[in-house]
């Protein structure tokens, strides 16, 4: 049985997972898929179509408690698979920041500017203003690419230059920059572009 369908397969049974599966091509397109297209598939009625587009917002808050407050940040690994959780999903760019301490623990996760599907405008004044609101000594930066591309921008790369200079001023480190596309994460710190 198919990855997909075997993770479907305890909720549906396995030849109604195998035939959503079929029919939608992936998981990722059965649960964008809309709600009148899932309740064609035989076998699905409403309380089964429901369980569906509910499976997203589970994972979403999964992942959102995956990354609590007071957790120690060591390396980029441990945060690439909560923001890919958290981001990669979506169609239009997130940035957000995640906000620690002299130790590198948790403050907060904050999801601080919301654009279109190819862009967004990010204020340093306003993460500025966070940092210092939250009292961080250092922040991780993060966006998605709804393209599916994680490579960084001409625009990526001037932003996170403007924002690593206003962080400076105030003493707050910027740890890295992380693009998240297509399931992928590029660290901008492993790039030695910080």
């Amino acid at each position: 049985m198919d990855d997909d369908a075997s993770l479907l397969a305890p909720i549906f049974g396995a030849r109604v997972a195998k035939r959503l599966i079929r029919r939608f091509g992936s998981l990722h397109q059965l649960l964008h898929a809309e709600i009148d297209e899932i309740l064609s598939c035989r076998g699905i009625g409403q309380a089964r179509a429901d369980v569906i587009r509910t499976l997203p917002g589970i994972a979403r808050r999964y992942y959102a408690e995956a990354m609590p407050q007071g957790r120690t940040i060591r390396n980029p690994a441990d945060t690439t698979e909560y923001l890919r959780a958290r981001m990669r999903h979506l169609e239009h760019e997130l940035f957000c920041c995640l906000f620690l301490d002299n130790r590198h623990r948790v403050i907060r996760f904050d999801e601080m500017f919301r654009g279109t599907i190819d862009g967004t405008s990010v204020y340093p004044r306003e993460v500025v203003k966070e940092a210092l609101a939250a009292n961080a000594a250092a922040v991780i930066l993060a966006h998605n690419h709804p393209s599916g591309v994680a490579e960084p921008s001409q625009a990526d790369e001037r932003i996170t230059r403007r924002l690593k200079s206003a962080l400076d001023l105030v003493d707050i480190r910027l740890l890295d920059h992380l693009i998240i596309g297509g399931g992928e994460a590029t660290s901008l710190a492993a790039r030695g572009l910080l």
